[in-house]
C-alpha cells in the first residue's frame, strides 16, 4: 500500500464543488480535502444553499469517482469558543453532511502558543465535548488536529499526543520544516503513529507579503519532497498525501490547475 495523491480546494477557492470534481478527475487525483466553495469557507451554509440537504448531495456525487476525504474548519481546540457566534456550532453543522457523504475527517487546527497545561486542559476538554456529542449524535466523522499554531515540532506534537492520546494529526511537513526548522524525515519518523493525512507545498527563503519564504510551484522550491516521500511509501503510509496550495490565501500564486499539471510532469509527488 502506498498513499493517496490528494489535493486542497485552498488551490481553487472560487471553484464549485462540481468543477473541483472535474479539476481532480482531468488530474487523476482520486480524493480532494474540501476548504472552500465558491469563496466562502462556511461550507455547511454553501451546501445547505445549493444541495438543501445532505441526502440530496450525496446522491448527486455518488458516481463522482472523486471522493471528498475531509471537510476543512476553521476551528481551533484552544481558544475556539470565543466571540458572538459559538464557533463549535461550525464542527455541528459540518459533521450531518460529512456523514451523509462519507467523509472521514473534519480538520480543525489546535490553537494556543506554547501548550502550557492550561492550553492542553482547554483542548481536552474540547475534544470531550465533541466526542460526548459525536457518540450522542452517532456521526461516523471525527476530528484531526493540524499542525498549525502551537504545534511546530516533533516535540511539541509528542507533548500534544501524549496529553491528548488518539487524537489524530494531520502533518503540514512544510510547516514544520519552514517555521520549525525540521528535517520532513526526522520529523515524521518521531510522529509517525498518529498522522493520518500529510500537507506538501514548496517555498523558496524569499520573504512574500504575509511570510518570510515564498510559495512557489512544486519542484522550484527547496522543500526536500523526495526524500520524504521515499520514507512515507517505506513506511506504507497509505493516507492522504495532498497539495495545499494555499492560493486563497496568497493570489500571486498560478493556478491550481497549473501546479497539478507541473507537478505531474516533474512526478513531484
Amino acid at each position: 500500500m502506498s498513499y493517496a495523491r490528494c489535493f486542497s480546494t485552498l488551490g481553487c477557492p472560487e471553484f464549485s464543488l462540481e468543477a473541483v470534481l472535474a479539476l481532480a478527475a482531468k488530474h487523476r487525483i482520486p480524493l480532494v480535502e474540501v476548504r472552500s466553495l465558491a469563496g466562502t469557507v462556511d461550507l455547511a451554509a454553501h451546501f445547505a444553499a445549493h444541495y438543501g440537504t445532505p441526502a440530496r448531495l450525496a446522491a448527486q456525487l455518488a458516481d463522482a469517482g472523486v471522493r471528498i476525504v475531509a471537510l476543512d474548519a476553521s476551528f481551533r481546540l484552544i481558544g475556539g469558543t470565543a466571540g458572538e457566534r459559538d464557533p463549535r456550532d461550525e464542527l455541528a453543522a459540518l459533521a450531518r453532511w460529512a456523514d451523509a457523504l462519507g467523509v472521514r475527517w473534519l480538520r480543525v487546527f489546535d490553537g494556543g502558543r506554547d501548550l502550557a497545561t492550561s492550553e492542553l486542559e482547554a483542548a481536552g476538554a474540547t475534544l470531550r465535548w465533541w466526542r460526548d456529542l459525536r457518540t450522542a449524535r452517532g456521526w461516523r466523522v471525527d476530528l484531526m488536529v493540524e499542525t498549525h499554531d502551537s504545534l511546530l515540532t516533533a516535540a511539541a506534537i509528542a507533548r500534544f499526543r501524549a496529553a491528548l492520546p488518539d487524537t489524530a494529526i494531520l502533518w503540514d511537513a512544510h510547516h514544520t520544516w519552514r517555521k520549525g526548522g525540521e528535517d520532513p524525515v526526522a520529523t515524521w519518523r518521531a510522529i509517525r503513529t498518529g498522522v493520518v493525512h500529510v500537507h506538501l507545498k514548496d517555498s523558496v527563503g524569499q520573504p512574500s507579503a504575509r511570510h518570510p519564504f515564498t510559495y512557489v510551484l512544486p519542484g522550484d522550491g527547496e522543500f526536500p519532497v523526495s526524500p520524504l516521500l521515499a520514507t512515507l511509501r517505506a513506511d506504507g503510509f497509505d493516507g492522504p498525501v495532498s497539495l495545499e496550495w494555499e492560493r486563497m490565501w496568497h493570489p500571486y500564486l498560478p493556478s491550481l490547475d497549473a501546479a497539478l499539471t507541473v507537478a505531474a510532469a516533474r512526478h513531484w509527488w
